[in-house]
Parts: C-alpha cells; sequence; structure tokens
C-alpha cells in the first residue's frame, strides 16, 4: 500500500512539473514572439547576407519565441518518453486553451480605458518619455498581436506537437529504450520543420498577402536555427532522463516508460 502511494505520488509530481514547464514555455513564447532580434548581432557577429530561393541578404532574424519552442519541443519528447501519446496530447491541448484564454484578457486588457497620468510618460525619465509618449499605444502595440499571427501560431504548435508525438513513438517502436538521442532528435527536427512553415503561411501569406517565396525563405532560415538548436539540446535530454530516472528509481522509470509506449 505504502509502495503504491509513493508510485502515485511520484509519478503525479513528475507529469505536474513536466507539464507546469511545458505549458508556461509555450505559453511565455507566444508573447515574446512579437520581437523580432537579430541572433547575429546579438553574439556580436556581422549579420548574414545569404540568398534563399532567390531572396537576398537574408540572416538570421527571429522571433524571440524561437528561444524557448525548442525546449518546449525538447519537453514535449521528455513528457512522451514517461506519460506517451496522451499525456502529450492533453498538455498540448491544455496548453492552447490556456494561451486562447491568455490572449482575451490580454485584448480585454487593452481595451480598457487608460488613466491618464499613467499614459502619457508618468514615471518615464526624459530619455524614455521622448520616445514613449503615449503608454497605452505602446502598450497595445506590444501586447497586441495580429489575429492571423495568433492563429497561425496556435495552429502551427498543435500540429507540430502532434507530428512529434507520432514520429517519437514510431521512431521507438523500431529502437526500443536504446537511442534516445534518434528519436527525441529526429522527431523535433521533422516537428519543427512543419512548425517553421506553418505558422508563416498562415500568419504572412494568408494573413499579410506576403509573397510565398519570401515566407518560404524566411522559414528556412527559421528552420535552419530550429536545427542547429534540436542538436545542440540533445545533451540536455540525456541529463533529463538521468535526473528523472535517479528520482524515480531504476524499477520504477523503466515501468513507467513501458506503460508510455503502451
Amino acid at each position: 500500500m505504502i509502495l503504491n502511494k509513493l508510485y502515485k505520488d511520484k509519478v503525479a509530481i513528475l507529469f505536474w512539473v513536466l507539464g507546469g514547464f511545458f505549458v508556461a514555455n509555450a505559453i511565455v513564447a507566444e508573447f515574446i514572439g512579437i520581437k523580432i532580434f537579430s541572433l547575429e548581432s546579438t553574439l556580436g557577429l556581422t549579420p548574414f547576407k545569404w540568398t534563399v530561393l532567390g531572396v537576398n541578404d537574408l540572416g538570421f532574424n527571429l522571433t524571440a519565441g524561437v528561444l524557448l519552442w525548442p525546449v518546449v519541443f525538447v519537453m514535449t519528447d521528455i513528457i512522451n518518453e514517461y506519460f506517451g501519446k496522451r499525456g502529450v496530447k492533453r498538455l498540448s491541448y491544455f496548453a492552447v486553451l490556456l494561451i486562447c484564454y491568455a490572449f482575451l484578457m490580454i485584448y480585454l486588457s487593452i481595451w480598457l480605458s487608460p488613466n491618464e497620468w499613467w499614459r502619457f510618460q508618468s514615471g518615464l525619465s526624459d530619455t524614455e518619455a521622448m520616445s514613449v509618449t503615449d503608454m497605452d499605444v505602446a502598450y497595445a502595440k506590444v501586447m497586441g498581436q495580429g489575429l492571423w499571427i495568433i492563429i497561425g501560431s496556435l495552429v502551427a504548435f498543435l500540429v507540430g506537437q502532434l507530428v512529434d508525438v507520432y514520429v517519437f513513438q514510431k521512431i521507438k517502436s523500431f529502437t526500443g529504450e536504446s537511442k534516445v538521442w534518434l528519436r527525441a532528435t529526429g522527431s523535433t527536427m521533422i516537428s519543427q520543420l512543419l512548425d517553421s512553415y506553418v505558422v508563416l503561411i498562415i500568419a504572412f501569406y494568408i494573413g499579410a498577402d506576403w509573397n510565398i517565396v519570401m515566407v518560404l525563405a524566411i522559414g528556412t532560415m527559421n528552420y535552419i536555427y530550429k536545427f542547429i538548436m534540436a542538436i545542440m539540446l540533445t545533451p540536455v535530454i540525456y541529463l533529463t532522463h538521468y535526473l528523472i530516472d535517479t528520482w524515480l528509481g531504476t524499477a520504477l522509470a523503466a515501468k513507467l516508460k513501458r506503460e508510455a509506449a503502451q
């Protein structure tokens, strides 16, 4: 009885910790994604001038969300390993619901009438006041993402998650418990490939009438970054597996993985 309770407690704690981190990263990635940054300039490098699909002067100008999306997909693989397809799907649907709720609350906050002393430069330094003349407009610009961008990111997230789950389990059916790197990195690379293009096609080709070649070229640059990150994060996957297996114990971890595979 005590061992059974301990099993349930540890499994529940692991699920909520992994699930909470997964959902939190997904929500934060959605909101910081409004910022576009230059990866090269951030690293102190000269911006690249690559030509992709005939589009010139392309560099790694990425949304800030790419800082967290690779982490989200790594978390997907770890949750898949210990809780199977059902666990990942439930958390993915739950994350989408919470993201929609968060956007709804953001738009509600934008709709609220601003207080005048907050709106016009109150509490700002002289330098800040010169660049921000209306805090309410700035708030709406930063927080209020376009509808097509929201739809694109949510659809891309769900498609990427479902594909990641399927590919992960398909590879595991061939490799068994060995080759963690292959199923984790392989499923992430394939799901991120879809994610990179789906969000841009919906948000900018459908929603903003961008040229499809431009969309595909930018998506390719985004995917190159995600491809590199997927490889770089492989040691993190092994470290996380080691920590979880150590905390659960070898027998309990093996039992959980067998159940997840079924």
